[in-house]
């Protein structure tokens, strides 16, 4: 995907007296600024998904019914490093979108704000963690059903489910967007909105019988991280076409 960093080079060779600045629709856009903001995002996809080693950690996942979100809950007990990993995580996402900022070769992307609204609940849901692990103990989810915990339980809860619909829209707006594209984004797109119409099902009975959460909410994750990586790799312009010179005579 780095194919999009040396069109905004040939952009800014074009276009000399711009400040640094590429061209054609983008022209708010430097090529620091978009190096910065990709290195940023890669930064904050492989802190997102921090999840990756827990279960070569012994003892740190002692059911798979629960959900990764659980082990950061109060009382847990590598609660807090995980926390500031999510923080970690969510603020070098967002600062890699605004960065990169919403445009592309066919003008703003409108997926682009949503992505950055699903980073800031991602800062939320951070910040206010499970007062509890309601995916390990039933005690938990049954005061959390009662509305018996502690506020900050439920601030996570609405952060999460609104980290979930706002990198939904995006992937769905990216492959409206694309979807008449036969490059590697359109593609990409496509497959994605697939993945979510049988994991969000899945996902559904896995929630609501207790079982399995920590098998399916990965497919989530990585879905979502493609969709950053998407976002931030999408070529700035399109490729300049060569000139095809005709032999005289």
């Amino acid at each position: 995907m780095d194919h999009g960093i040396g069109e905004v080079a040939h952009l800014q060779t074009q276009h000399p007296a711009s400040d640094d600045r590429d061209g054609g629709g983008s022209s708010r856009l430097t090529v620091s600024r978009v190096n910065a903001g990709r290195a940023l995002g890669v930064a904050g996809v492989v802190v997102y998904n921090w999840w990756v080693i827990v279960p070569f950690l012994h003892g740190w996942l002692s059911s798979l019914d629960g959900f990764f979100s659980d082990l950061s809950a109060d009382g847990q007990l590598h609660a807090i490093p995980l926390r500031r990993l999510d923080l970690a995580a969510a603020l070098l996402i967002l600062a890699a979108l605004l960065l990169r900022g919403p445009d592309s070769r066919d003008g703003p992307r409108r997926e682009w704000r949503w992505l950055v609204a699903f980073a800031a609940f991602g800062l939320i849901g951070a910040r206010f963690p499970y007062a509890c692990a309601e995916g390990l103990d039933a005690a938990c989810r049954s005061a959390e059903r009662h509305l018996d915990l502690a506020p900050h339980h439920y601030v996570h809860m609405a952060a999460g489910i609104a980290e979930f619909v706002t990198a939904t829209v995006a992937i769905w707006l990216a492959h409206r967007r694309t979807r008449d594209d036969h490059d590697l984004e359109g593609r990409l797109a496509t497959v994605l909105i697939v993945v979510l119409v049988v994991a969000y099902p899945v996902l559904g009975v896995a929630y609501l019988s207790d079982r399995l959460g920590s098998l399916i909410e990965p497919v989530f994750f990585l879905a979502f991280s493609t969709m950053v990586l998407l976002e931030l790799f999408e070529p700035v312009s399109r490729a300049p076409r060569t000139p095809v010179t005709r032999a005289a005579g």
